[in-house]
């Protein structure tokens, strides 16, 4: 097993936990926003045979300091990279981890050798139809301060989905995905720090994909809410190199749920970039 070194960044205002472990290019990591860095366990020690791989806990999850206000959660990961002295990486963001990611790689795309995204919208993506079940429920519990059926609400919309009852998901993934989202949904971490972000990508990423200069990967769970979908083929099109992959029996986060093809298709994707 390779070894992984823990430590804390101090931002000045807070303080991000993160974990390296191996040598090579560096594979940066960012999580869902209902998930934290344990998101990915199963394909730490796997991807850390091939390169150096990073991963942190966003500031208000796990082991990071909580939020005290609105945050850009980009320079957190830009103050990262300088810290450690990474000037170029590939990015591997989640979700909001995603979207994260390419918004960096638009700001800094000096800095980023390849992006993959999973399921993932980028900024300014525009949400058509009915939002995702259980949403307005969620927010009403978030409201009256009911951390368990808030918690409970949240993961059925993004692990679950909108295909899946909670019975269909297997027990062991579904249960650290409410031990994970709990810390967040307790310390009201997205309506402090990410209802309205400090220095939002302007103009953003929906307006610009085919800027994105660097190869880029879009991996989405085949059961994942149709308008992620809609955003996944949004990006595999206009990206000028980009590739997309379809992961079939999972939902918004296919890289949890199925870490082994997950990492299969990131070696296919990176190797053939000469990584």
């Amino acid at each position: 097993m390779i070894e992984t070194t823990k430590n804390y960044l101090d931002l000045g205002d807070g303080q991000l936990y993160f974990e390296t472990a191996g040598v090579g290019m560096p594979l940066v990591f960012t999580h869902a926003a209902f998930f934290d860095s344990r998101m990915f366990d199963a394909v730490w020690q796997p991807l850390a045979q091939h390169f150096r791989v990073i991963r942190y806990d966003m500031r208000g999850f796990e082991k990071s300091s909580p939020v005290t206000g609105p945050l850009c959660r980009r320079n957190d990961l830009v103050q990262l990279l300088n810290h450690l002295e990474i000037t170029e990486a590939h990015l591997v963001g989640c979700s909001n981890g995603g979207q994260i990611s390419l918004d960096l790689a638009l700001e800094h795309p000096q800095r980023v050798a390849s992006l993959t995204l999973v399921g993932s919208t980028p900024s300014g993506f525009e949400l058509h139809g009915d939002p995702p079940r259980h949403l307005f429920e969620m927010f009403e519990a978030m409201q009256q301060g009911n951390i368990d059926l808030s918690n409970e609400l949240q993961i059925r919309i993004w692990l679950d989905g909108e295909h899946r009852e909670p019975d269909q998901v297997d027990p062991t993934l579904r249960q650290k995905a409410l031990e994970m989202n709990r810390i967040p949904v307790s310390q009201s971490t997205f309506f402090i720090a990410d209802t309205q972000p400090i220095n939002p990508l302007d103009p953003p990423a929906i307006a610009r994909l085919e800027s994105v200069k660097c190869p880029a990967l879009v991996i989405a769970g085949a059961l994942d809410h149709s308008e992620v979908l809609r955003a996944a083929n949004e990006m595999a099109n206009r990206i000028p190199d980009a590739r997309k992959a379809l992961i079939e029996s999972a939902g918004h986060v296919p890289s949890y749920e199925q870490p082994e093809l997950f990492v299969k298709l990131l070696l296919d994707f990176i190797g053939s970039k000469d990584a």
